[in-house]
């Protein structure tokens, strides 16, 4: 995933954060307030001294942010009243150039806090969270409901200004009618009072989730109730639970998606069942980390915001920008998935039915059922075990001789350790990029380890990000929430851990490889249904025969996986595709309709809104729930996905087109990479990217290829 989140805080393109009690009219300062004393030592008054603007986390404070945050704001409203208030004639360079190198100080500090609270947040950096939620939301107003600027911004001729100033130019425009610029005083008001309530409530609902996801875990004091899970499994466990202060007990953590990994190898159905229940009712019961109040309300004010914006849903308004352009396109493409992916998933359980009658189990097939007994398939089909590929993955040869290796293969760049670079947490590990001229390009950090104090699932956030205007190169963080293994244990990941990893990486791909002079529209500073395509590529590199016999080797033997195994990956790749499809569709359905309602009488509770809405669109397999339930689906209600979950679909459309057209051209060859690097990987938003697509391709894409990947056509 691409982390959203703190992008819309910091972009100056961000649009869905804007809000703030104080109004335009308020008279400001256009002096550029001067820093005092106390701000000397602070790390994020200048730029860091590390190579490429690295941050400085050996310097870094918890206490830094709020000074940082403080002068950074008034500084930044001083500079946006000057442009506002500038009697000469509006230019690109007087106008749109000084927006974009206003707020300097907040946005290194922002980028750095948000990644913090992401990945490793604590009570104080909550607290200071979810206070400033509404504030930088506030002056993210300040910029965007700006009369004065608006006016500028309109003004500015075109003539002489080059391609990529006019598309900064364009989206600019578009960005602050969005917000309401085109908006009465009144109106204006009222989305500005909206917009507060909502930053809090996503900050709220983020905070509320990570308790929940902590409090949620299963705590296991007999060790037979854990039969099946590996030695190695039970000593995470065991250690999870010691740090938890339950020595001499097991505790199963939770990642973020409704399904949980070790549900495939518990042999006892009732942990089963104790494990999935803590996964789907961990937001809603009834305590301080139940969400369903927050998310109620934030459906409500985005359809209000919506209304006042003279949409009709707040999908409406959020899709104007992005590739789909309207909540039908969007929903039209999964209906497509929606009704092969429902009628593949009832073969598959059908056959895991049929395995349990045969093992004379007695009971019907449960969510918390499918991994265990679909492994059982998958084994009985394709001769293929989870537990016997494992050992071929071994975490950091994975990222090594397989996701560096396919990078340099396809695209010419290579890396190095480096272990100097100062990181926020013990298990980051850094690396310095190199371009094919052999030239260093970027950094690089990954965070491979779940905690505690980490939000769930997977993603990529800049900490630089590249800008010719700025003389900027990127620096780029992949964050993950694999299990940490026991001390001195191997880190052996399952496919889907590989495939996550190649995927992130894709991200960091197209920061990488990022080639614009504005930041706005820099590397993955896209429509979110474009953003997602260049990651799901890069994850078809994972089982490219020359990648794979590169880095799955076994660990211990370091011999490379028998071919016949290989075959076996190969075959089973479309296994599962009907559950896999339908927890995704579902749950981008689930979504859009959230954010589809047009009047407030069409809301319900969330618990029976969202059962409404799978049965009205032919989900009504129990034992295939959505990858999110509502009440924890963090995508939509706090981290920029809403109405927008779809993107992942809708990028896999572009991605599978995009892989037959690499295959039937030569497949992973260096003048594929560099065509591809060239149209989509560093043309970042400059350009249409429909076109962009299409001069890659050389013509629009088709469903076919996606469908026949999930093997629902021939």
């Amino acid at each position: 995933m691409k982390n959203i989140t703190s992008l819309l805080l910091i972009s100056s393109l961000a649009m869905n954060t804007a809000c703030t009690t104080m109004k335009n009219t308020e008279a400001q300062s256009t002096e550029i307030p001067a820093p005092d004393a106390s701000l000397a030592t602070n790390p994020f008054m200048k730029k860091s001294s590390l190579q490429y603007q690295a941050p400085e986390f050996d310097k870094i404070k918890d206490e830094d942010f709020k000074p940082a945050f403080d002068y950074g704001m008034k500084v930044q409203l001083a500079e946006i009243e000057k442009i506002a208030n500038n009697t000469e004639a509006p230019t690109f360079e007087n106008t749109i150039l000084a927006l974009e190198n206003s707020g300097e100080v907040l946005k290194r500090a922002q980028i750095v806090f948000y990644n913090l609270t992401g990945s490793n947040t604590n009570p104080a950096l909550q607290k200071l969270e979810e206070g400033y939620a509404p504030i930088f939301s506030g002056l993210s107003d300040k910029i965007y409901l700006n009369e004065k600027l608006y006016s500028r911004i309109k003004a500015i001729k075109t003539d002489g200004l080059g391609s990529e100033e006019k598309r900064v130019l364009e989206l600019y425009k578009t960005n602050f009618e969005i917000a309401g610029a085109n908006l009465s005083e009144e109106n204006k008001e009222k989305v500005k009072k909206i917009n507060e309530e909502l930053a809090t409530l996503s900050t709220q609902f983020s905070n509320k989730l990570l308790n929940a996801r902590k409090n949620g875990a299963v705590l296991i004091s007999d060790v037979k109730e854990l039969d099946g899970l590996s030695a190695d499994e039970l000593a995470a466990a065991a250690a999870d639970a010691k740090a938890a202060g339950y020595e001499g007990k097991y505790l199963l953590t939770l990642i973020n998606t409704t399904q949980q990994p070790l549900l495939q190898n518990l042999k006892n159905r009732a942990t089963r069942e104790k494990l999935f229940k803590a996964s789907w009712y961990r937001a809603e019961k009834g305590n301080a980390d139940d969400t369903r109040s927050i998310l109620e309300r934030q459906a409500k004010l985005r359809m209000e915001k919506a209304h006042l914006s003279g949409k009709k849903s707040f999908a409406e308004w959020k899709l104007q920008d992005q590739m789909a352009k309207t909540p039908e396109n969007a929903m039209n493409l999964l209906a497509q998935l929606a009704k092969p992916a429902v009628e593949t998933a009832k073969r598959e359980s059908d056959e895991i039915q049929a395995l349990i009658d045969q093992q004379k189990g007695g009971f019907t097939v449960e969510p918390w059922d499918w991994n265990f007994y679909s492994e059982q398939v998958r084994k009985a089909k394709y001769d293929l075990d989870e537990n016997e590929i494992k050992p071929y993955f071994e975490l950091s040869t994975v990222l090594e001789k397989g996701v560096f290796y396919a990078a340099e293969k396809f695209y010419g760049i290579t890396f190095k350790e480096r272990k100097d670079l100062p990181v926020y947490h013990p298990d980051v590990v850094a690396y310095e990029v190199f371009d094919r001229d052999g030239k260093s390009m970027a950094l690089y950090y990954l965070d491979f380890y779940t905690r505690s104090n980490k939000n769930g699932g997977a993603w990529m956030s800049n900490f630089v990000e590249q800008s010719h205007l700025l003389g900027q190169k990127p620096v780029i963080v992949n964050v993950f929430n694999y299990q940490k293994p026991a001390e001195g244990k191997p880190s052996l990941i399952s496919y889907d851990d590989v495939s996550t990893m190649f995927h992130e990486f894709g991200h960091t791909l197209h920061g990488l490889f990022a080639n614009q002079k504005y930041v706005s529209i820099s590397g993955t500073n896209t429509p979110r249904d474009f953003v997602e395509f260049p990651s799901q590529i890069n994850e078809f590199f994972a089982l490219e025969p020359s990648v794979l016999k590169n880095y799955a080797l076994h660990y211990q033997t370091k011999k490379p996986m028998p071919q016949a195994l290989v075959d076996k990956i190969k075959k089973a790749a479309s296994f599962n595709q009907g559950y896999s499809t339908t927890e995704l569709v579902s749950a981008a359905t689930i979504d859009m309709n959230w954010h589809s309602v047009t009047d407030e009488s069409q809301f319900k509770p969330t618990l029976e809104f969202e059962k409404e809405v799978l049965a009205k669109y032919g989900f009504n397999l129990k034992q295939v729930p959505p990858r999110y339930h509502t009440p924890y689906f963090a995508h939509i209600w706090g981290g920029g996905y809403s109405a927008g979950y779809y993107a992942y679909m809708w990028s896999d459309l572009l991605n599978a087109d995009a892989w037959d057209w690499i295959t039937t051209h030569g497949g992973m060859t260096r003048e594929n990479g560099d065509r591809f690097r060239k149209y989509i990987l560093s043309v970042g938003n400059s350009v249409d990217l429909i076109q962009a697509y299409k001069d890659f391709t050389g013509r629009t894409p088709d469903i076919k290829p996606l469908l026949k990947n999930k093997g629902f056509i021939k």
